[in-house]
């Protein structure tokens, strides 16, 4: 449990961090370098808006009203953190349901599992965010090494791409963490039932065999008591003479 809170909140700061390089207008300052040797002020650009710092410590600041007059890569670096925050706004909802401390889905086999998709957009986010910065990066080291870029129009690094760095740092660790700890909550194999066997019982030994029952022998005092027979031994029929 300890394993996937830490993979969490790695994942969560990951995210907001994510979040804040995707707000800053800090992503490129002014280069002083040439002739450009006026600190008094300092020209920033972002994502959504270009503002200027005065050394009196005022902002002023212009969003990007049209999105078809942008550059196509500062286009694709818009699309890219927004789709970085969005599945870093996924994998946290993934994860909550997903790990051991909390109650959601819980008794659910589904539960390993959803804790292992968080982990996978965690690093996704992670993935996304450090393609924009590192591509941001790369687009302002060749500019500013180009010879026929005057130096006004020379930026460097601004302190956004570092915080995008940091991030997504931050979301690939805790991406890996929560799905290497996924790995050894193995779900119980569930064992089918033994089959259902029959019990067989010794065969019962053939009753013995009833014993005759020994012929009737009336009592000594009954016999010698029996009636004669009208008829005669002889007598193999019934007569009509014996009735009449």
């Amino acid at each position: 449990m300890a394993v996937q809170l830490l993979g969490f909140f790695l994942g969560m700061l990951g995210l907001l961090g994510t979040v804040a390089t995707t707000v800053l207008p800090h992503w490129r300052t002014t280069a002083y370098v040439g002739s450009n040797i006026i600190t008094s002020v300092s020209y920033l650009k972002g994502l959504w808006m270009e503002c200027v710092w005065h050394s009196t410590g005022i902002y002023q600041c212009v969003l990007h009203r049209s999105l078809l007059a942008l550059p196509p890569d500062l286009q694709a670096a818009r699309a890219l953190m927004v789709l970085s925050c969005v599945t870093g706004m996924i994998a946290v909802v993934l994860a909550v349901t997903g790990m051991k401390c909390t109650q959601c889905a819980h008794g659910s086999s589904n539960k390993n599992a959803l804790l292992l998709g968080g982990g996978c957009c965690f690093f996704s986010a992670g993935l996304l965010c450090l393609i924009t910065v590192s591509w941001t990066t790369n687009s302002i080291t060749q500019d500013f090494y180009n010879p026929f870029l005057p130096g006004a129009m020379k930026y460097e690094i601004g302190l956004a791409i570092y915080v995008g760095y940091a991030s997504s740092f931050l979301s690939l660790t805790g991406g890996l963490i929560l799905c290497w700890s996924t790995s050894g909550q193995r779900q119980p194999i569930r064992q089918p039932p033994p089959p259902h066997t029959v019990r067989s019982y010794p065969a019962a030994p053939p009753p013995a065999a009833i014993a005759s029952a020994p012929p009737y022998r009336p009592p000594e005092a009954l016999r010698g008591n029996c009636v004669p027979s009208v008829f005669p031994a002889s007598s193999s029929g019934y007569k009509l003479d014996d009735y009449f």
